[in-house]
């Protein structure tokens, strides 16, 4: 379920005091708040957003504009399913 839209949206402060005063220069931003959704004045930026375990480097363009910054930071790996047992005895023979 979305936030209500005339709640408005939800950008942390700090990350758009940060973005406000090094907007001239390439600074990496490193940020833990997954949940600040991308405006505007975030194109070119580059963050380093924290996924539970390292920071992901995400370069925002136009197209993430309305996104959270977490979507682009995935948390979980997919390494494949698993054999089963009984494909695994096909799979010795």
């Amino acid at each position: 379920m979305t936030k209500s839209f005339k709640k408005g949206i939800y950008c942390n402060y700090k990350l758009i005091k940060k973005v406000k005063n090094n907007f001239n220069e390439k600074v990496i931003i490193k940020t833990w708040s997954r949940s600040s959704t991308i405006i505007p004045d975030f194109i070119g930026v580059t963050f380093l957003v924290h996924n539970g375990k390292k920071h992901i480097a995400v370069y925002i363009t136009e197209n993430m504009v309305g996104h959270k910054l977490g979507e682009f930071s995935p948390t979980r790996i997919f390494r494949g399913h698993s054999i089963q047992k009984k494909d695994k005895k096909n799979i010795k023979k």
